[in-house]
């Protein structure tokens, strides 16, 4: 955990400090928000709202934060749990309709139609999958952290992102840059 991180966490806890907690908040959030967006097929609302629900909860167990784990992963179990808590309230996210994606008309050499391409992939995979590779491969976590914030056993967060992967090949697999002298 960072050093700062720390010293911040410890004025929360033994001050009260609303300052200190503004500050992890601010290193924190956009991440968090991001990652939120990419978990909720881009629904910044409802990322925004869950980020919200994340750092309420965090304040309210600031506490129970032993500092066995670094922060972040404590911040993702917190946030993966509010998303969870979400996705069970609502009925299954619709699959992507392939026509929609046909009929989507942009530069496919453009890093952003890959973004865009590989957002709309992601949002095919099963949501243990989708999770576990979004904090893989946009996180950068490790898998044993991964397993912490998704609370299941570390070849069982191995095996999502491998299936995952697998997935997103097999979807991403004709996926070509436009040639620049087409």
């Amino acid at each position: 955990m960072p050093a700062e991180d720390g010293i911040l966490i410890a004025r929360v806890v033994a001050e009260n400090d609303h300052r200190a907690f503004a500050q992890l908040v601010n290193r924190h959030q956009s991440k968090l928000r991001y990652s939120l967006r990419q978990l909720t097929g881009w629904d910044e609302a409802l990322a925004d709202d869950l980020a919200q629900e994340t750092f309420i909860k965090v304040y309210n167990a600031l506490e129970s934060f032993r500092g066995d784990a670094n922060f972040a992963t404590w911040l993702y179990r917190i946030a993966y749990n509010c998303f969870a808590a979400h996705m069970r309230t609502q009925k299954p996210m619709q699959q992507l309709d392939e026509k929609m994606l046909e009929d989507q008309s942009y530069d496919a050499g453009t890093a952003q139609a890959l973004h865009r391409d590989f957002a709309a992939a992601l949002q095919q995979l099963p949501e243990d999958q989708r999770v576990a590779l979004h904090l893989y491969l946009q996180r950068e976590l490790t898998h044993r952290e991964i397993a912490d914030i998704m609370n299941c056993p570390l070849g069982t967060a191995k095996s999502h992102i491998q299936r995952g992967r697998k997935k997103l090949r097999s979807l991403l697999g004709s996926w070509q840059p436009v040639e620049a002298n087409q």
